[in-house]
């Protein structure tokens, strides 16, 4: 019973994570660039009773044993990496990486976070600047007065000058990628940092050795499916209220034992 009791407990505890995870997701389906996180469990370990496998005779052995589990817990909540669909915006410093890789971009302190976001702005010097006014890294600038600005797939930045027929280039863009992009560490702002998990960033020119080509004028939605965490949520919390009935019949159990002497 008293087993039973913390299995239960800890089953109920997991699945508050797992419904944590789950209205996180959902909070942010209208974050750009967000990638959806999926709990996963791992059950605790087990109280052998009879080995699988020991002796019940001299010529026989036990073919499968007796071991009660004592629960389960939440060991992760993994970054699901697919495509988020493509909004047209039609505003020129919106874009989106169409494949694998991620934005740079250079926070207060110097470090380089990465980012599917690419929501960008001009900063009053003409800097491409992420919401939170980070620059990119390289750093692109665009020239004042520029009437045109063209993000080619490759991540070249160009623009029309007053008086100048043809665009000039003025920057390009480039995108890094991981090993194991699911390793990364998220820490808000639509930004990830790198960890030992994760791997070292490889940069690169989008397009080229496996990197994501640009769209200019689009933005890449969050690829969090409104239906699939419904459902998620709805399992979550029948297991969570088979949890505690599971806890409520060993607590009557229990008390029925109490009560033996009387």
């Amino acid at each position: 019973m008293l087993r039973a009791l913390h299995s239960a407990a800890s089953g109920m505890e997991a699945l508050q994570i797992s419904i944590d995870n789950i209205a996180h997701n959902l909070a942010n389906t209208n974050t750009v660039g967000f990638k959806q996180r999926r709990t996963q469990f791992q059950d605790l370990f087990y109280q052998t009773l009879v080995s699988p496998g020991s002796s019940a005779s001299s010529s026989t052995e036990i073919p499968t044993g007796l071991q009660i589990g004592l629960g389960t817990r939440a060991v992760s909540n993994e970054i699901i990496l697919r495509q988020g669909d493509f909004v047209r915006t039609e505003n020129p410093l919106d874009l989106v990486i169409e494949g694998s890789g991620f934005f740079q971009v250079r926070l207060p302190d110097g470090q380089i976070a990465y980012s599917r976001a690419g929501n960008f702005h001009l900063d009053r010097n003409g800097s491409l600047v992420t919401a939170s006014g980070n620059p990119l890294d390289p750093q692109v600038s665009i020239p004042q007065g520029a009437s045109e600005v063209t993000v080619a797939a490759d991540g070249t930045v160009s623009v029309r000058l007053p008086g100048q027929n043809e665009s000039q280039p003025v920057g390009n863009i480039q995108l890094a990628t991981f090993t194991n992009p699911a390793g990364l560490n998220n820490i808000g702002k639509n930004l990830l940092l790198p960890t030992a998990s994760s791997g070292e960033p490889v940069t690169g020119t989008p397009g080229q050795n496996g990197i994501g080509t640009l769209l200019q004028g689009a933005l890449e939605s969050s690829n969090v499916n409104i239906v699939e965490e419904m459902v998620n949520l709805i399992v979550s919390q029948r297991a969570y209220e088979a949890g505690s009935r599971v806890l409520r019949a060993a607590d009557e159990m229990y008390q029925e034992v109490n009560n033996l002497r009387r």
